[in-house]
């Protein structure tokens, strides 16, 4: 299945910068950030499926207003595999056109749907598992998606329920299970629940399936999405104009709402990679060293009597005397100063801001 011409991936690169702010912008989304390499998520996620498929069967979903500085980040990348999307939407219509562009080319073609700025550094593993889930989806009528294993009791993503019987693609592969049902993030009393029945796994929103499979789910469940698919140009210049014209009129919708959740059958491939959706300014501690103290820090920062900060400098110093658990970020124009309790929440502080700094 590696680099076959039936074979197309997809990476989902649009998000409105809001996590990772200040230093993420809605033209600079947290996918073109440099946060644990000198390369940004996004670099890092077209060098783990690299070679996956052919070269001219790689392409990014973006919208058109992060374009250039996409571009900008990834020098190297063919500027004709950038597909920008003309209006935001949500993930079904994302799906529906890298489903559209294959299925132009061939009906039979494979595609896989990934996001753009997961951290995985187990890469052989996350490769294997992506090359078996998609000859379960050339092989078969089913919807494919992949199943995270559980670290800890989460109420930040969604819960795939899985069946307890599983197969194997092949001997010492990845082990499938049918998914009973998609969960919306849980309490915290619920995802403890579901960790100590070992029946849920996260939800990671990576696919992979048949290019007419999805195309006769969404003929039921979305017909909106289905008549975009079947009207789908193969010519590229035809393609870019109907992309321009009838994109924006697609539903703004997640295509677990729109498809998995009510599809005839949909398995899901047991991860064996680590991961992490990097969701957070906590992420960094995570993956970053520490001091002696815990604390994370980027750039140039003094801490005194400072314990279990994350700090990133932009350019000017930082000096933190005497605090514990905050998220300071300095960035040219702003500076950010959160508790890390209260990371998930800045997303809130945007509405509140000038123009300018969004």
């Amino acid at each position: 299945m590696q680099n076959s011409p039936e074979l197309f991936v997809f990476i989902m690169a649009g998000g409105s910068g809001e996590r990772f702010w200040p230093l993420s912008r809605r033209e600079i989304p947290k996918q073109l950030l440099c946060l644990f390499s000198d390369k940004p998520l996004l670099g890092e996620t077209l060098e783990r499926v690299k070679g996956l498929a052919a070269a001219d069967h790689t392409f990014i979903l973006t919208n058109h207003q992060q374009r250039h500085a996409t571009l900008q980040a990834l020098p190297d990348f063919p500027a004709q595999q950038l597909i920008a999307e003309p209006a935001k939407r949500d993930t079904a219509p994302a799906a529906a056109l890298a489903t559209a562009i294959a299925h132009a080319q061939n009906p039979n073609a494979v595609v896989i749907l990934l996001p753009a700025d997961h951290l995985i550094k187990n890469i052989s593993a996350f490769r294997q598992n992506l090359l078996d889930a998609a000859r379960q989806a050339a092989e078969s009528e089913n919807l494919v998606t992949i199943a995270i294993r559980p670290s800890h009791s989460s109420t930040a993503y969604g819960y795939l329920k899985l069946s307890p019987a599983s197969h194997q693609a092949k001997a010492n592969a990845t082990i499938f299970h049918q998914v009973e049902r998609f969960v919306e993030k849980p309490a915290l009393a619920t995802a403890k629940e579901y960790l100590a029945s070992g029946q849920y796994a996260w939800n990671a929103g990576m696919f992979a399936w048949r290019a007419s499979v999805f195309y006769k789910e969404a003929q039921s469940l979305a017909p909106e999405l289905a008549s975009f698919i079947e009207k789908f140009p193969a010519n590229r210049e035809d393609a870019t104009a109907y992309i321009t014209e009838c994109f924006p009129s697609l539903p703004k919708i997640s295509v677990d709402y729109a498809i998995m959740e009510k599809a005839s059958s949909v398995i899901a491939a047991q991860s064996e990679f680590d991961w992490d959706d990097v969701g957070s300014w906590s992420s960094l501690a995570t993956h970053l060293p520490q001091d002696a103290n815990g604390n994370t820090v980027r750039g140039d920062a003094v801490l005194h009597e400072a314990s279990n900060n994350i700090v990133v400098s932009g350019g000017r110093h930082i000096a933190l005397c005497g605090v514990d658990n905050l998220v300071v970020v300095e960035v040219g124009d702003t500076v950010l100063v959160c508790h890390r309790d209260q990371v998930q929440n800045v997303k809130n502080l945007l509405p509140h801001l000038p123009e300018k700094l969004l």
